[in-house]
């Protein structure tokens, strides 16, 4: 196949999977496409099924319940094809009913005549890209592809860069790039050869609450532990150990629990420390690793490496993530890959799903809230993330915030779903919101691209479809119940684990953003922030920068939190030549 352009120079050498497809309303005979350098083991394609040819990304989790519909369907596969060839069959004999029964993380690219047709995953554990210059759509599961396809000539989107600030990553289809888009998760898009895009769901958790009397609480709980035994067995690796990321909450020990008794190899499992100056929860993940019987290790990470490797990592994403522990979670994957495993399991998915604290202040907010309008919850909802919302007018530069007086606001990512439509709970509404939005863009992304750029498959359990089909089918007063969070959750896998780890509440792993800003950081963060290239983009105002490097400003010391977004932003446009 023709090799695109932006395959070349030492970027594309770099850059975990590259897949990209061209077409265009000048092309008659439909396509071309072209498999970049990838990662073995991550990459498949390009292959043909009834005159499509598809290039992509694709795990399936559960071939041998997919074959058997394609048979019944009356079109029935060779069992050794490949996940992605198994993918467009499903798509092509049974439409959008087939992907919906798919259980796995999929990116993929199908030439449909002069059409290029975009199929992302449920959640949105692989993510896909595409624009459009000079006749012609491109796509791609690299960012970086599309910034080097000389017929785009893009820039920076501005409008982006007031999103990351809001929310900390990108909450929707907006790139940081102008004129490039993502692809929504659940979703097939067709983009059309005359320049027009459709889109169609083929996913979407509903909420499905009982009518009438309700099962017992105990009937909720006894379906959820039989799904959840179903999400991690499907994703344990046939023939080898798999590893788990131990953090010591419930989320991520009732993986280790449940991968401890399904799985026929060895389970390592690895946890983090910052020192012991730091309260942490290694006691805990301590606790459910003996309880479990695994191979436990303990990564000690100094800030002295977070320094030395920030801006490498943050490289590795298509995306920044304003997440301070990036660079911990490449170190995480590079131990499981030490190791020889190809396989980690997380715990990822049981507070944007089932309800975790992040949720209570806009509960609290709803029961005092005067104004009925959508917005004003919308914009409740945006300063809860407690990141760089309500800075904006002394963080930007009176140029910058010129230029966006006219854009939209970032609060049409959520506003949707903050109101009654599919969802009628608050609650619901609210995960519904943070699993499209943080899960498919933050969470699922950043340990998907971190892990795979190390060989390794980072697998999320509690972000299985028929698991975010049954939390949007129980109560809300069973995922919160009084005062506990993620009830339901908890109950289903009481005799897992100590109770010292179900009942205890989440504390979350304290990171020491603060101390790295005044030790390690800092003198990188004061030349890339206060720099001669900072201050000729004109995004950011120097003087509240250094305001924020000297602890002050706000009455709470949150200043190490908003310089880390900042910084993170700055190391990404310097990564992506912007």
């Amino acid at each position: 196949m023709p090799r695109c352009c932006a395959c070349a120079g030492p970027d594309a050498d770099r850059a975990r999977t590259h897949l990209a497809a061209l077409t265009g309303a000048t092309a008659p005979r439909g396509a071309q496409a072209a498999l970049l350098p990838a990662e073995p083991g991550f990459a498949t394609g390009p292959f043909t099924v009834d005159g499509r040819t598809a290039v992509g990304e694709v795990t399936l989790h559960n071939r041998t319940e997919l074959l058997a519909a394609l048979a019944t369907a009356g079109s029935p596969a060779p069992a050794d094809r490949p996940d992605g060839e198994l993918l467009l069959r499903l798509w092509l004999r049974l439409g959008t009913d087939g992907l919906r029964r798919a259980d796995g993380m999929f990116a993929l690219v199908v030439v449909d005549g002069a059409d290029l047709v975009l199929i992302r995953d449920h959640a949105g554990a692989r993510t896909l890209y595409h624009a459009r210059a000079d006749g012609c759509w491109a796509a791609s599961t690299s960012l970086r592809a599309l910034r080097h396809w000389p017929a785009l000539g893009t820039g920076l989107n501005l409008a982006a860069v007031r999103s990351f600030l809001t929310f900390a990553y990108l909450p929707g289809e907006e790139t940081l790039l102008r004129g490039v888009h993502e692809a929504l998760p659940g979703r097939v898009l067709r983009l059309a050869a005359d320049g027009t895009a459709h889109q169609e769901p083929f996913w979407e958790p509903a909420e499905r609450l009982p009518e009438g009397d309700a099962p017992p609480p105990e009937a909720y709980a006894r379906e959820l532990r039989a799904l959840l035994e179903g999400a991690t067995a499907r994703r344990l690796p046939a023939g080898g150990p798999v590893g788990v990321l131990l953090s010591g909450g419930v989320d991520s020990s009732l993986v280790t629990a449940l991968a401890a008794r399904l799985h026929d190899h060895p389970v390592h499992t690895y946890s983090i420390s910052f020192g012991d100056q730091l309260p942490n929860e290694l006691g805990y993940s301590g606790l459910v690793a003996g309880h479990c019987g695994t191979r436990h290790r303990i990564l000690t990470v100094s800030g002295e490496e977070v320094a030395a490797r920030l801006a490498d990592t943050v490289a590795l994403l298509d995306s920044p993530v304003g997440d301070p522990l990036t660079v911990p979670n490449l170190m995480l994957a590079e131990a499981v890959a030490a190791d020889g495993i190809t396989v980690s399991l997380n715990g990822e998915g049981g507070d944007p799903v089932y309800g975790g604290p992040k949720n209570l202040p806009m509960l609290v907010h709803e029961m005092h809230r005067d104004d009925p309008a959508p917005e004003v919850r919308a914009e409740a909802y945006l300063r809860s993330y407690r990141k760089c919302y309500e800075d904006l007018p002394r963080l930007l530069t009176p140029h910058a915030l010129r230029a966006l007086a006219d854009e939209p606001q970032p609060r049409r990512f959520v506003a949707p779903y903050l109101s009654p439509g599919p969802m009628q709970a608050l609650l619901n509404q609210l995960l519904h919101c943070n699993l499209r939005t943080k899960g498919a863009h933050h969470i699922l992304t950043k340990v998907e691209r971190l892990t795979a750029s190390r060989g390794v498959q980072g697998r999320s359990p509690l972000f299985d479809r028929r698991v975010v089909d049954h939390a949007f089918a129980t109560p809300p007063t069973l995922k919160l119940r009084g005062t506990v969070e993620k009830w339901v959750l908890k109950e289903a896998v009481r005799d897992l684990l100590p109770a010292a780890v179900v009942d205890r509440p989440k504390s979350g792993m304290r990171v020491p953003v603060q101390q790295w800003l005044r030790g390690p950081l800092r003198d990188l963060s004061a030349e890339l922030l206060l720099g001669r290239t900072a201050r000729e983009r004109g995004l950011v105002r120097p003087d509240t920068v250094r305001t924020w490097m000297r602890r002050e400003g706000t009455l709470l010391p949150r200043q190490g939190g908003k310089l880390w977004l900042v910084l993170t932003l700055e190391l990404w446009l310097r990564a992506y030549d912007l």
